[in-house]
């Protein structure tokens, strides 16, 4: 039930299953070829969506991980065998492409929608960007539990709209087992074997593509900033400590809701690996050979994939670590990233990072329970440290408590975690999401909240599907100031520089006992619903807060994060 749970709310609390292609589509604004870019190697015609707007959408970013490449990284794009296959003439890039395999929400569906050939990108760019137009660039990574997550579900044409001066692309990526099969074999030489975190190579492989080829769009490739939202999030504190081998592929970066996964070791993950070969009919179980089960892995249809990557969310599998998920490897992660960011080991990059009121991803009424279930590397004693910093006392009810306790693990002590380290070397922002999705029917601010009102009122919902919700004024105007805030931050690596004239000033996020201290902003509408007047305010992230988030950074060895 707590895996169901997790998932629904990952999800953002699926609401239909309606799959949409493209929303504000206007076919004819693509006249006289206006809208074509020439990357050098192909030209891709892109869609009007507004006035002023273009979306290139599906544009290849690395070679299609299918047969022998299923389970392996990424390889570079083929120029040239897009050249040919081209044949001189422009390539439709107006329709979104197919997601990536998609794993269950855990409500009752069945995973296995999509394609392999998912290795795409979407580019937004204003009209008449160009190269040369040096327009700075947003790069967006999707969240979704690394299980799940369709790009067209958020949307940046209205972005650009709003704001004709940069550039956004959002990335498809690897998910659930053909992204995060593990098994401490891959650590070998063995060409018959895959590679561990396929799926987090291919967020790398996109930002490698950006850098080379954002300029025939307009985009800055020196001026890049990364974004993600829960698992998005997570691969954007990743990003920030990997071992990228003195890459330079972003200048800053936008944390929401981290989602403060474990990062097994590989062989944590060997039953899952061989309960999931056994599943899909290639009998890893009792320690067989593993490049024959990788060569029958490989050889299997993506239902069969699909059918026993969902069976080890159920009780048919009796594992501690049941999720397919990013590892460490011991080559981009040489510890956990908690571990990294506490001994100043990440990216020197502006960061703004925050969380929602609310939110937490587990289930149930037993804390030490639902701990466990998170973090299966959490022993008694680890467990009741923790609930020793949350008394029963300081809180109005039981349940509140559970949220609490569960949300600062899972989530919510990132933003404490990052920014009180990061803003020791550079700026850092933070806030507290406090606007509930209107339609759903509890009165929290729960995960994914902000993705309701920064993506037309988004609801994701089975195998890559959503609902959009028509927003009311009050909504949009403060999308609108969202918005501002993030792109201000891209454009000038401040979200103040270009904010809306009715947003306060963002304070940064110090721990030195100068400027404004640990301010960070609370966002919200204006509660008497006036479009022209901002709700956001300035806060203290409270001492007692940080004192149990130094309690929950200091288990990151027990929780793996």
């Amino acid at each position: 039930m707590l895996l169901i749970t997790f998932i629904v709310l990952l999800a953002g609390y699926a609401l239909a299953n309606l799959n949409l292609n493209n929303i504000r589509i206007d076919k004819g604004g693509v006249t006289g070829g206006k809208d074509i870019i020439d990357t050098g190697y192909a030209k891709y015609l892109g869609n009007r969506s507004f006035p002023n707007t273009v979306a290139y959408l599906g544009v290849p970013y690395a070679e299609p991980p299918i047969g022998e490449r299923r389970f392996r990284a990424p390889l570079p794009l083929d120029t040239a065998r897009i050249t040919r296959s081209a044949h001189g003439a422009v390539i439709d890039a107006t329709k979104n492409p197919e997601f990536c395999i998609q794993g269950s929400i855990g409500a009752g569906d069945a995973g296995g929608a999509g394609s392999e050939d998912c290795l795409k990108v979407n580019i937004y760019t204003p009209v008449g960007a160009k190269r040369g137009s040096n327009l700075p660039v947003l790069v967006y990574i999707h969240g979704g539990g690394f299980i799940f997550g369709n790009p067209a579900n958020w949307p940046f044409d209205h972005w650009i709209h709003q704001s004709p001066n940069v550039v956004i692309v959002s990335v498809y990526y690897r998910l659930d087992s053909f992204g995060f099969l593990s098994s401490p074999e891959f650590n070998t030489q063995d060409p018959r074997l895959g590679d561990l975190n396929a799926g987090f190579l291919d967020q790398i492989e996109a930002l490698r593509w950006v850098k080379r080829f954002i300029p025939a769009f307009g985009g800055d490739p020196n001026k890049v900033t990364i974004n993600g939202e829960s698992a998005g999030g997570a691969s954007v504190e990743f990003l920030l400590v990997a071992n990228l081998g003195g890459e330079k592929l972003f200048e800053g970066a936008i944390a929401q809701s981290v989602y403060r996964t474990p990062l097994p070791l590989p062989e944590q993950q060997q039953p899952l690996f061989e309960f999931y070969a056994s599943q899909a009919g290639c009998g890893a179980s009792g320690g067989g050979d593993v490049g024959e089960t990788m060569a029958c892995l490989r050889m299997a249809s993506v239902s069969a994939l699909a059918r026993a990557q969902d069976a080890a969310g159920t009780a048919a599998f009796n594992g501690s670590y049941r999720i397919f998920r990013p590892v460490l490897d011991g080559k981009l992660f040489t510890n956990f990233p908690t571990g990294s960011i506490l001994d100043g080991k990440f990216a020197d990059v502006p960061l703004i990072v925050g969380a929602t009121t609310n939110e937490t991803l587990s289930g149930g009424t037993d804390i030490g329970t639902a701990l466990k279930r998170s973090f299966p590397g959490l022993s008694d004693g680890d467990v009741n440290d923790i609930l020793d910093a949350y008394p029963s006392l300081a809180y109005p009810s039981e349940d509140l408590r559970f949220q609490e306790v569960t949300g600062d693990s899972a989530l919510r002590c990132a933003r404490t975690i990052m920014a009180s380290e990061f803003s020791k070397r550079t700026n850092a922002w933070t806030y507290r999401y406090n606007q509930r999705n209107p339609t759903i029917p509890v009165p929290a601010v729960t995960h994914a909240a902000e993705n309701w009102m920064m993506f037309l009122g988004t609801n994701t919902g089975f195998n890559g599907s959503t609902t959009f919700t028509t927003m009311t004024a009050e909504e949009t105007a403060f999308a609108e100031e969202l918005i501002a805030y993030w792109l201000s931050f891209v454009r000038a690596g401040n979200p103040n520089t270009f904010k809306l004239a009715r947003s306060p000033v963002w304070p940064k996020y110090t721990v030195n006992g100068t400027g404004e201290g640990r301010a960070r902003m609370v966002l919200q509408q204006d509660p008497g619903n006036r479009t022209e007047v901002s709700g956001s305010f300035v806060e203290e992230d409270p001492g007692v807060g940080v004192e149990r988030c130094g309690v929950v950074a200091g288990k990151f060895r027990d929780e793996q994060n």
